[in-house]
């Protein structure tokens, strides 16, 4: 059977059966968001979001937001999952990582940043109870006992945290209640996998004083092989069996809602993490020259000569207070946080044991790396004044301060720095040198002052203008500079660089409510993302790189749709944009990260979702985005996969040759190619049938699938480092009890096993590859 006809199988019985997307099917939780829907005869619960700051019926919105609700997002995390989850499930969101759980990248229409720095910026905003996670290990905090996610497509920045060119993705967890309400869902699966999402709240002194506990609990045993037999280089014992791909995630929170008057009310929040993981494993040339099938190489077990099996951890705490003044014509709102986070992630990086893939007969790799946030704090104060009521005039404004601060560590072993070592040679004074050190200290400060107005103009038409004015500054300072293994310094960079810029941002929408069931806006928006610092360069003796400011604006129009007697809604928006002064990320010779702008990115595209009852007890919903992207700049090159001067990979661009650093390299030219990690489509589809009982129980059947088109996942064209065609699917078969009180059920997450290429590692033909398949058992139950 072909990859297509079987594809084609697949996508046939997903539409064709059944499905299981939670936001096609209400489950067993407490707080049901209202993206869940359900398979029934009343018709499609209405969708409430806060995408402006207040709570609104999303067909009010004049932006283009999907949302995912708390049950369809546990469901997809029962195989243990993270925030990952979300990739593919929401049109125009894409999300992956080559460096474990702790550094999601998110991309939203494409856009994003490909960096694996954990100094590095990102175009996409993550905000967790009105707090903005800017720092790439916060926005890994875990999302649990979650009421809904809203995914906020375009430019952000007249009203959340900082100012974004891509977009937000806003997650909103189950508050304190006025009576007691408690849920949990439970899972068991292959790898002794574990997953526990839990919380429980209600009154302490009645209408005054209410509290919400949640926890998750995660777990899955090691199930990697480490099958290299020759000298290790890090002291530890080689061949072992399952000694790595597992880990285990604790996180709490707590909150508490102090209500001392009926206009003055204080929302307290705690909450804190304890993660121990294994950072990606790269398999070393399972990328063959000519192709990117994957086939050969095996999931479960690879050859590392160093690395301690990739050990990654992290401890995570925050708390926030969120004060609001109910004043009678506006309320007064202030937000204010703190997180804090440290810890490591190491890795074998060079994918293998450098014996294994010698380069004119000599090892090659550069092996162990290491990066250390030995702590980080964030600040964050906002305050808001906004209008009360629903007249045909609302208002808000506000501002925003922003101060992040972490000292971090990094670490490269480097085989070739100087010939005369050979790595494998005992006593290598390259090995475990501590000189080899870096440590950076770095600085980013943000503040801003915004404002919204809304005006009906006449009756069902309504015009929103918002506007910003944003200062982001950033700055860099090596404390300790590598050195080599002969003992000299030889880092001759700066070791003090400091960037700001102050831009203004903007949007202005028109929506109109042709009836109660049909809305129709056009939007336009302009965002920016700060200058960047790539201080992880001097780990290679090399200078820092930078970027400046990059720019987006940004065009969409779109409708929002109830139908059919409120069984179908359909919604759907186009889109283009141009980015100005993009910023990009490509690698050196050494395989590390390189900050330039290009001139521009542009792209098109269209988004459309839908949820269907089509008859009594079945829901279907799907999903699709469709995009191209294109950047342009006709001057601008990007290393190119390159071992010891070799190129390694087939490169399909216009190539140079230029000598930097005093070595020959090989630069593509990549004017027109699409921006890296930017599928050309992305399909989800799900569905639910439920089968009543006698007894107002019912047993159900559901199913969940995804779909990825053609994925570069660099910046130059290759026939290697690229997927197309990415799927996955999951099932699960369960008995509900009346009432949906507690379900019990089955479910395969990834059902056929698929070994998807998620990343590469260019310079090793080094392949990431996407989690196997697990087969569990789930119980979820809920109590008021």
């Amino acid at each position: 059977m072909t990859p297509w006809i079987k594809r084609a199988a697949l996508l046939g019985s997903a539409l064709g059966v059944l499905a299981i997307v939670p936001a096609t099917a209400q489950t067993a939780d407490t707080a049901t968001s209202a993206a869940d829907t359900q398979p029934a005869a009343e018709g499609l619960e209405e969708i409430t979001v806060t995408a402006e700051r207040r709570s609104e019926s999303l067909n009010r919105v004049p932006v283009s937001v999907a949302v995912v609700g708390g049950a369809d997002l546990r469901s997809f995390q029962t195989g243990g999952e993270d925030i990952l989850a979300l990739s593919g499930r929401v049109p125009g969101l894409y999300a992956e990582t080559t460096t474990g759980r702790i550094f999601p990248r998110f991309y939203i229409r494409g856009l994003g940043n490909i960096d694996f720095y954990l100094g590095a910026s990102q175009p996409v905003s993550v905000i967790q109870d009105d707090v903005v996670l800017e720092h790439v290990v916060l926005k890994s905090n875990p999302a649990f006992d979650v009421a809904q996610v809203e995914v906020l497509r375009g430019p952000q920045g007249s009203l959340f945290g900082r100012n974004t060119t891509a977009g937000i993705i806003k997650i909103d967890t189950i508050k304190p209640t006025q009576s007691f309400q408690s849920r949990a869902t439970a899972s068991i699966g292959s790898y002794n996998t574990v997953h526990l999402d839990a919380g429980v709240g209600g009154p302490i002194i009645r209408d005054v004083l209410a509290f919400r506990a949640s926890a998750l609990i995660q777990h899955r045993d090691d199930w990697i092989d480490n099958t290299y037999t020759g000298p290790s280089l890090d002291g530890t014992l080689t061949p072992r069996k399952d000694a790595m791909g597992g880990f285990t995630e604790r996180d709490v929170r707590v909150q508490l809602a102090f209500t001392p008057t009926d206009r003055l009310s204080f929302d307290l929040s705690g909450h804190a993490r304890w993660y121990d993981g294994t950072s990606t494993v790269f398999h070393r040339a399972a990328l063959r020259r000519g192709s990117n099938d994957v086939s050969a190489e095996p999931r479960n077990r690879i050859a590392l000569d160093e690395g301690r099996d990739n050990p990654q951890s992290y401890e995570t705490q925050g708390a926030s207070l969120r004060a609001n003044w109910d004043m009678g014509a506006a309320s007064l709102t202030s937000i204010t946080a703190y997180e804090r986070t440290s810890g490591f992630s190491a890795g074998d990086t060079d994918g293998g044991a450098a014996a294994n893939f010698p380069v004119n007969g000599v090892a090659n790799g550069y092996g162990l790396s290491l990066g250390r946030v030995r702590d980080l704090d964030q600040w964050t104060q906002e305050v808001r004044l906004a209008s009360n009521g629903t007249g045909p005039f609302r208002w808000q404004v506000g501002g925003i301060y922003f101060d992040s601060r972490d000292t971090t560590d990094f670490y490269q072993r480097r085989f070739l720095l100087l010939p005369a070592y050979n790595p494998l040679q005992p006593g290598n004074p390259n090995t475990n040198n501590p000189d080899n050190w870096v440590r950076l200290r770095n600085t980013n400060t943000s503040w801003g002052v915004f404002g919204q107005v809304s005006y009906e103009l006449v009756p069902d038409l309504t015009i929103t203008a918002g506007g910003r004015i944003s200062e982001d500054s950033k700055r860099t300072r090596l404390v300790k500079a590598p050195g080599r293994p002969d003992g000299g310094v030889v880092y001759r960079g700066r070791t003090d660089v400091s960037l700001s810029d102050t831009q203004p941002s903007w949007d202005l929408s028109a929506l109109y409510q042709v009836n109660p069931d049909l809305s129709v806006y056009v939007r336009a928006a302009r965002g920016f993302r700060g200058p960047t610092i790539q201080g992880r360069s001097a780990v290679f003796n090399s200078d820092f790189t930078t970027a400046d400011s990059e720019k987006n604006l940004s065009f969409e129009t779109g409708f929002k749709s109830n139908l059919f007697g409120n069984t179908l809604r359909l919604n759907a928006s186009a889109f283009a944009y141009r980015v100005s002064d993009i910023q990009l990320n490509g690698n050196d010779a050494d395989g590390n990260g390189v900050l330039f702008n290009a001139d521009k990115a542009v792209a098109y595209g269209l988004e459309a979702d839908a949820q269907w009852l089509p008859v009594r007890n079945l829901a279907l919903s799907a999903g699709v985005s469709l995009l191209h992207s294109e950047i342009r700049d006709s001057r601008v090159y990007a290393q190119v996969c390159a071992l010891n001067g070799q190129v390694v990979c087939t490169v399909q661009d216009p190539t140079i040759t230029r000598t930097i650093f005093g070595a020959p390299a090989v630069l593509a030219q990549i004017d027109g190619n699409p921006l890296p990690n930017a599928p050309e489509y992305n399909v989800n589809l799900a569905a639910r049938y439920d089968v009543p009982l006698a007894d107002d129980s019912k047993v159900f059947i559901s199913t969940d699938w995804n779909i990825q088109g053609f994925t570069n996942f660099v910046l130059y064209k290759t026939k290697e480092f690229n997927a197309n065609g990415n799927f996955e699917g999951g099932l699960q078969v369960g008995y509900a009890a009346p009432n949906d009180d507690w379900q019990i059920a089955v479910f395969v997450r990834n059902i056929t096993n698929e070994k998807n290429l998620k990343g590469v590692i260019e310079n090793y033909m080094a392949a990431v590859f996407n989690e196997p398949r697990i087969i569990g058992m789930t119980l979820s139950g809920k109590f008021r």
